[in-house]
């Protein structure tokens, strides 16, 4: 290891540590996982029950890589109190294979285990900046080296919308979509509570607590019981970056879609064919182009609706 290597406490209220991090991600990974600093601070920003922390690598007091941390306590049905997550890690590539990386690496797993997370997460954390690791990273085998393991795949898919037009699976429901409006956020949170009663009731929840949310981001599903499916919008102007989704490869506009469920009892009829071709057809009437779903599994429903596959990612973790 470099002898001069030292780890500085993360200031997430400093300018120039989060211009660093963000330098040093976009030198560490490809050019089409770029991020920005608003993408940083936004990631950066407190959540209900969370704890995130992280240090900045220097050499000759020059920034030359970076890991940040986080649990999550008092939310059982989002996460496992013993489950915590490593949000991001990079290094210079200037500075690989020094033995950098691995000190971030050590002193991350320690710092969760000292909070009682003994499972570790890579990526996939409350304000993620990936899902996991991109598939075609090198970086694998480096974390395989350490005891990660338990691979899952996943992807994010995208589509041009200039052409959109809706897939013969979409048919007439009994109700209605359309963009949430001020008034409605109680209906959606108990559908939310009701349905979704894990991560994404918790991420509703966080977004109300933003000043400036924009509930419009959201589609709801409304049938004679009331609200009966959501699902959420990102556009260039929303609250979540829209390069969090990375859209550098689709066309401009760019807009992101996810997540989107219905009830249980609905599924299967027809709804949610209903409220993903509504929510599209938004983009589309919005002059998005470029659009991207991200972190999921479904595959084939997507592909339906025009959607192929776009960035795959390996989530790992491992038990300490």
């Amino acid at each position: 290891m470099t002898h001069s290597l030292s780890l500085i406490d993360l200031n997430p209220q400093a300018p120039p540590q989060v211009a660093a991090m963000t330098d040093l991600w976009n030198a560490a990974f490809p050019s089409d996982l770029m991020i920005s600093t608003r993408l940083v601070e936004f990631n950066l920003q407190p959540i209900t029950g969370g704890t995130q922390t992280g240090r900045l690598a220097l050499i000759a007091e020059k920034p030359v890589g970076f890991v940040i941390v986080s649990t999550l306590q008092g939310q059982p049905q989002v996460a496992p109190p013993t489950s915590g997550w490593i949000d991001a890690i990079g290094v210079d590539p200037q500075y690989q294979r020094q033995g950098i990386g691995t000190a971030l690496l050590a002193w991350a797993e320690a710092w969760l285990v000292a909070q009682g997370c003994p499972t570790i997460m890579l990526g996939a954390s409350q304000h993620p900046f990936l899902p996991g690791l991109p598939a075609a990273f090198d970086s694998i085998a480096f974390f395989h080296r350490h005891g990660y393991g338990q691979a899952q795949q996943t992807w994010d898919v995208a589509a041009n919308l200039v052409d959109y037009q809706p897939p013969e699976t979409v048919r007439p429901i009994e109700g209605t979509v359309r963009p949430a409006q001020s008034g409605d956020e109680a209906a959606l949170g108990a559908f939310l509570q009701r349905e979704f009663p894990g991560r994404w009731h918790f991420e509703f929840t966080e977004f109300l607590r933003q000043p400036a949310y924009r509930l419009s981001d959201y589609m709801l599903l409304w049938s004679e019981r009331g609200v009966d499916g959501f699902c959420q919008l990102t556009f260039e102007d929303s609250l979540r970056p829209i390069e969090r989704y990375f859209p550098y490869q689709l066309p401009r506009h760019w807009g992101q879609l996810g997540p989107i469920g219905v009830s249980a009892d609905r599924r299967g009829q027809g709804y949610g064919a209903a409220l993903l071709d509504t929510s599209l057809r938004r983009l589309y009437n919005n002059g998005i182009n470029g659009c991207v779903i991200d972190w999921t599994t479904h595959l084939a429903l997507y592909a339906k609706f025009g959607f192929t596959p776009y960035h795959g990612y390996i989530q790992l973790k491992k038990q300490r």
